[in-house]
């Protein structure tokens, strides 16, 4: 009887313990101060890995708050006098502003993003899928190897996986266009014809940051008066 005792006796001090020792709101506590001050994680030495994630938004007025909101930061020390990082590249063009950055070090590795561009939320790829079936897109596990060999048909991927093959890109790519613009398909897939390397890309998936443009047929621009 006084062993059974005992052992009861050491077990609730253990449980004492045991929860003076873990606190309950750590996590949270972890949260609340990282949200707040906009430092994440800390390394061996107590160093803060990564600051300024968490922002207090600009409301000073409507466009800064929407420039805010499309900022874009290169993670480059700032006090360096790298000269590259901070021109404009060409594959920028109506993407990236090439006007609105700020002065003094940040100048260049501080970007937005340009006034009609957007970012892609993406869409499920099954209802592409369904229509290339449609349209005679041969997948890799019925496709005619030697006609691959031969260089006959264009190689067919969706988001960067190889999904078969057609005997004709250009008209594929056309009549994929033409669903976009009647809105039967998001607006937001990609289409790339690759002439070189024989290949059709299709990108469905979200984060791409696109822009709009003027549909151009025969050397003439589509788009009239009556539309703007």
């Amino acid at each position: 009887m006084q062993k059974i005792l005992k052992k009861d006796i050491d077990s609730g001090a253990a449980d004492i313990d045991l929860s003076k020792a873990i606190k309950s709101d750590i996590i949270t506590r972890g949260l609340k101060t990282a949200l707040a001050t906009g430092n994440w994680g800390k390394d061996k030495q107590g160093e803060v890995l990564k600051t300024g994630v968490a922002q207090v938004l600009n409301r000073l007025t409507f466009m800064s708050s929407i420039s805010h909101l499309r900022r874009l930061n290169t993670p480059i020390a700032k006090t360096g006098k790298l000269a590259k990082p901070r021109q404009l590249h060409n594959t920028h063009w109506g993407m990236i502003c090439p006007a609105e950055t700020p002065e003094g070090a940040a100048c260049g590795l501080v970007k937005n993003l340009a006034l009609m561009a957007f970012v892609s939320v993406g869409s499920g790829s099954s209802q592409l899928v369904s229509i290339l079936e449609d349209f005679g897109v041969e997948q890799l596990s019925v496709m005619n190897q030697q006609s691959i060999a031969d260089g006959k048909c264009a190689k067919i991927f969706i988001n960067g996986r190889w999904f078969g093959t057609h005997k004709s890109a250009d008209d594929l790519v056309n009549s994929i266009k033409e669903l976009r613009r009647k809105h039967d398909i998001p607006a937001e897939i990609s289409i790339v014809r690759d002439i070189s390397n024989k290949e059709v890309r299709f990108f469905t998936d979200p984060g791409r940051v696109q822009r709009p443009l003027f549909i151009v047929n025969d050397g003439q621009i589509l788009l009239k008066k009556q539309h703007i």
